[in-house]
């Protein structure tokens, strides 16, 4: 029988985790952990995602601080406002809810967060540290650091002697996921649309990471029997059997057909997906201690 990852379950004890350092750092250190979110523009799913973050930020015992700024900001604007709060002491993680409108440059302004209040684990900086092997002083990507938590609690933490495949090479995740699988031990191979023989590099694959937005792209025979599937993918597909017009949430993996071979696998949705503002909040309470002094929790 094949173990389905309960990704809110996951996510609900890592939470659990980030109350309690939040509440023990409060303790110890009279510092309570900051979180400045800044959203630009009127995107409606951006908002919404923005809210759900405040309120979990609020729910860990964060003090949560939002800055809303019209879609007509200019870049300088913006830039001083990321610096404001890269000076502020009292604010430990700074997120700029992306994407930003144009002609607004992003790259730009992700680089102006100090690498140690990067908490979405962007900066050049922390990519770099993460290629080097430095997880003590870096902060990573929030979705690869949720689906390697999935990883660790199926495989624990040594991955020695195992084949792991990541299929995309994104810098949000391809890259980054990889690194930490190798960090790990694992033996890595990164594979993506230029790969050649892509279902027999696949097959190889203990552990196999699927994060290239094509719907339902890697089937049964894809996977080696036995192995650990974890999906990335979000795509929404067309649903007819719910009425005309409606869609539906799938990975890039064929579930129905892969959890006949896999061992373990991810859900979509309920996955990876809550995973991720969830390692948000994490990286949070890490750079709040870091910067009290103390030893970090780990997740």
């Amino acid at each position: 029988m094949v173990e389905v990852i309960d990704g809110k379950l996951v996510a609900a004890s890592v939470i659990q985790t980030v109350k309690s350092a939040t509440a023990a750092l409060e303790k110890m250190s009279g510092v309570t952990t900051g979180l400045a979110v800044i959203i630009v523009g009127d995107d409606l799913a951006s908002h919404a995602y923005v809210g759900s973050k405040g309120r979990m930020a609020k729910e860990c015992g964060f003090n949560s601080v939002q800055h809303t700024l019209p879609a007509e900001t200019k870049q300088e604007e913006l830039a001083a406002l990321v610096a404001t709060l890269n000076a502020d002491p009292s604010i430990h993680g700074i997120l700029v809810q992306l994407p930003l409108p144009k002609p607004l440059d992003s790259e730009a302004i992700i680089q102006s967060i100090l690498p140690e209040k990067d908490v979405d684990g962007l900066s050049v900086v922390n990519a770099g540290k993460l290629a080097t092997g430095d997880l003590k002083t870096g902060l990573v990507s929030c979705t690869p650091a949720g689906a390697m938590v999935f990883v660790r609690r199926t495989h624990g933490e040594d991955l020695s002697g195992l084949n792991a495949v990541v299929i995309g090479r994104s810098n949000l995740f391809g890259k980054p996921m990889a690194q930490l699988l190798l960090n790990a031990n694992a033996t890595v191979t990164i594979a993506h649309s230029r790969t050649k023989n892509l279902a027999e590099v696949c097959r190889n694959a203990d552990i196999l990471v699927a994060a290239v937005g094509r719907p339902e792209m890697v089937k049964a025979d894809w996977v080696k029997p036995g192995a650990t599937v974890i999906d990335v993918g979000i795509n929404r597909v067309p649903a007819p059997e719910k009425g005309e017009g409606k869609t539906r949430l799938v990975g890039d993996v064929a579930f129905a057909e892969v959890s006949e071979v896999a061992s373990t696998i991810t859900p979509v949705p309920g996955g990876v997906g809550p995973m991720t503002i969830a390692m948000l909040m994490a990286n949070t309470v890490i750079a709040a201690h870091r910067a009290a002094g103390q030893v970090p929790p780990k997740f």
